[in-house]
């Protein structure tokens, strides 16, 4: 009888222990607070909030095509089940059911073929916890070569193409100012002006990575920058920090480390084989001569970034926005196209009061874009790319019909839009 009564007092105690555990915070149910949708124009953001972090696993079935989306111990809010968004990019409908097993089942209907990325983000931003699911084009068919645009054997006479980065976007943005003053806003704008400004040059010519407010991944500015065959990219930006008096303006281009790790990348992505680097594919080259060509494209082009991005910074200090700092070097994900000069430009601090204001009056976000270009112009007139339009000019060999063409413009937004 003893070991009967000990046998049940053990399942009493774990009993109690293991309801004490699952009763913790650490063990709490997850709450799924709200969804919102960001449909780009090639991509979907899903945004889960959620009350605690969240374990997840994510499938896709077919026939239909949807995505599926469960999370451990996990349940939904009353609100969030009655407005539930439908009908934005990839996204048809959402659907949400609690398992018999205390996790919950979401369910997104795919309105065409799409491929899950997902990933969790902690609090920041005024946002708590999230869980992100990225909806990216499915398998297309193989893209045509890239047609070589940089060489003197190609069409003369061509416009210098700027890509133009607005940073953030969308679901996630950015820094945000005292007067609540939104970084993703802000860059759009100067964008947008700067690319207007450009587009008025004669021989020069901008696209827009993005050109409203949705989110486009890093790497796929850059990609849209490269088929675009674009000269020089230029992320815009607006910095933030903790002590609100400091101001100014800086320029950043890659730095050694960053370089070193894109060019391991690079090497070591399958993904990148049959890609141009300087004109040049990668794909019938062996290992060695893939990394010599790397090596020198990639010093060539952080060469020329340095160059730029010293000739924009003194045009910002000529502005009086910006103290002789020198041009930043840091490893920014934007900054690392082997083959495209680029810099990235803080425009200001968002979290300065004083600079908070001069970023959303029109005339000042002019001015910097006005900047902006002086400091490009300056570059591009000073080492012009063989076959350009200024090249010619610069030589004199320029007929007079060709420096009357300039080319329609209307079409050129963003980036990823075909022209």
């Amino acid at each position: 009888m003893l070991w009967l009564v000990l046998r049940r007092i053990v399942s009493i105690l774990t009993a109690m222990v293991v309801g004490a555990v699952m009763a913790s915070p650490a063990f709490a149910a997850v709450t799924v607070q709200d969804v919102r949708v960001w449909a780009g124009p090639t991509a979907t953001r899903v945004v889960f909030d959620l009350s605690s972090p969240a374990k997840h696993s994510v499938m896709t079935l077919s026939n239909p095509d949807r995505v599926v989306v469960d999370l451990a111990a996990a349940r939904v809010s009353s609100d969030f089940a009655r407005s539930l968004p439908r009908d934005q990019g990839f996204v048809k409908r959402i659907r949400i059911g609690e398992q018999g097993n205390g996790d919950l089942r979401i369910v997104i209907d795919l309105a065409g073929n799409a491929v899950p990325k997902s990933f969790p983000l902690g609090p920041s931003g005024g946002y708590g916890h999230r869980l992100v699911v990225d909806l990216e084009p499915g398998a297309a068919p193989q893209r045509e070569p890239l047609r070589v645009v940089k060489s003197a054997a190609d069409v003369r006479g061509r416009d210098i193409i700027i890509a133009i980065d607005a940073g953030h976007g969308g679901q996630d943005p950015g820094s945000i100012g005292t007067r609540g003053t939104m970084e993703k806003n802000v860059t759009l704008a100067i964008a947008k002006r700067l690319k207007s400004r450009i587009d008025r040059e004669k021989g020069m010519r901008a696209v827009l990575t993005r050109d409203g407010d949705y989110f486009v991944p890093l790497r796929e500015r850059i990609a849209r920058a490269r088929k675009h065959q674009a000269d020089m990219f230029i992320s815009i930006h607006a910095d933030a920090f903790h002590d609100r008096s400091v101001r100014g303006s800086s320029v950043y281009v890659l730095s050694a480390r960053g370089a070193s790790d894109e060019s391991a990348r690079w090497l070591a992505d399958r993904e990148n084989a049959a890609d141009l680097v300087g004109g040049v594919t990668l794909d019938d080259k062996d290992d060695l001569l893939k990394s010599v060509l790397l090596d020198l494209s990639q010093g060539a082009t952080m060469s020329a970034s340095i160059d730029a991005a010293e000739r924009v910074m003194n045009s910002l200090y000529r502005m009086g926005n910006i103290t002789r700092r020198g041009v930043k070097h840091a490893g920014f994900i934007v900054l690392k196209a082997p083959d495209i000069p680029s810099m990235l430009v803080e425009t200001a601090f968002i979290s300065n009061p004083t600079e908070e204001a001069r970023l959303i009056d029109p005339k000042h976000q002019q001015r910097l874009a006005e900047a902006i270009f002086e400091g490009v112009r300056e570059y591009f007139y000073a080492s012009p790319p063989p076959g350009s339009l200024i090249a010619m000019i610069k030589s004199g060999t320029t007929a007079p019909a060709v420096v009357a063409n300039v080319a329609d413009r209307s079409g050129d937004t963003a980036a990823g839009a075909s022209h």
